[in-house]
């Protein structure tokens, strides 16, 4: 990893995983898939995580150098994650994340920190968070950014792998949040406010945490992108679906290429629901992608 501290990485957070899918086993987790479809735009992306020393470890390696992709991920003396994936009739999944793993265990090595230091942006979430090793080396990351970093935090809510207080650290230190409708639905009873609509819930979580945007996607129901006295809607086009692993990393990735792009929320919004549709009708959750704008 030469001249890290030279580049100005736009940085994935979190687990390194295996979704062992009923058609075999796929490289995935949010913050490589991320990492991943931001890379794509021609940014210096990089993955950061752990992994075991096992056959999994290996591959995810091999995979990584494959679709030349930056990563920092220590080998540990846990196994690599994986995620047993169920899939319904219309191709959507249902997660058995498994717990001890490598990614419950980044250490927060001074290499780590140099990319810290030097991030143009850094997209992390709730899941890594889960178990302490981890959560501690994603706020120190967070802590070390330059000012101008720019964090996102895609929520990513997953089995009861999150605490009222990691969320609320998280959006206290966040420019961007990421959410689905299911997830606002979880925070709203979770911060005590169920009864408001929609966008009411969005606008007060913008004020309460003094937030840059909040991005919402509710499926085939289209998806918004808030920010401070701005509102963009983009509906979510019909496509034949693969599966959607994946899909929201893609969506995430594509946006915040265009952000750092210096395009306009909608000019980004509109890319981002481009990328994510065509994702949804490929395997797996990182296809190449030949979607510009």
């Amino acid at each position: 990893m030469a001249n890290q501290e030279q580049k100005r990485y736009v940085v994935g957070l979190g687990e390194a995983l295996f979704d062992c899918l009923p058609d075999g086993s796929k490289l995935g987790g949010a913050p490589a898939n991320f990492a991943y479809h931001v890379s794509q735009f021609g940014f210096d992306a990089m993955a950061i995580s752990a992994l075991g020393n096992d056959m999994l470890g290996d591959q995810a390696k091999k995979e990584f150098d494959e679709k030349g992709l930056n990563y920092i991920m220590p080998t540990v003396d846990y196994p690599t994650g994986t995620v047993q994936v169920e899939l319904d009739d219309e191709g959507v999944p249902t997660y058995d994340i498994k717990t001890g793993v490598a990614w419950d265990n980044i250490p927060f090595t001074p290499e780590i920190e140099a990319v810290a230091k030097n991030a143009r942006a850094v997209c992390f979430g709730s899941l890594a968070q889960r178990g302490p090793v981890s959560s501690s080396t994603i706020q120190k990351f967070l802590a070390a950014t330059p000012k101008d970093c720019l964090k996102i935090f895609d929520i990513n809510l997953r089995q009861n792998f999150y605490t009222k207080e990691i969320i609320c650290q998280s959006l206290n230190a966040c420019d961007i949040l990421k959410i689905n409708d299911e997830e606002l639905v979880t925070i709203g009873r979770l911060f005590g406010y169920p009864g408001l609509d929609i966008e009411n819930k969005c606008w007060l979580i913008m004020g309460k945490y003094n937030l840059k945007m909040l991005v919402l996607t509710c499926g085939v129901n289209g998806s918004y992108v808030f920010a401070p006295k701005k509102k963009s809607f983009v509906e979510t086009p019909k496509v034949d679906v693969a599966d959607t692993v994946g899909a929201g990393d893609s969506f995430t990735g594509s946006f915040t290429a265009a952000i750092l792009e210096g395009k306009s929320i909608e000019e980004a919004h509109k890319r981002a629901v481009k990328v994510s549709a065509y994702v949804c009708t490929q395997k797996g959750a990182m296809p190449e992608i030949n979607i510009k704008d």
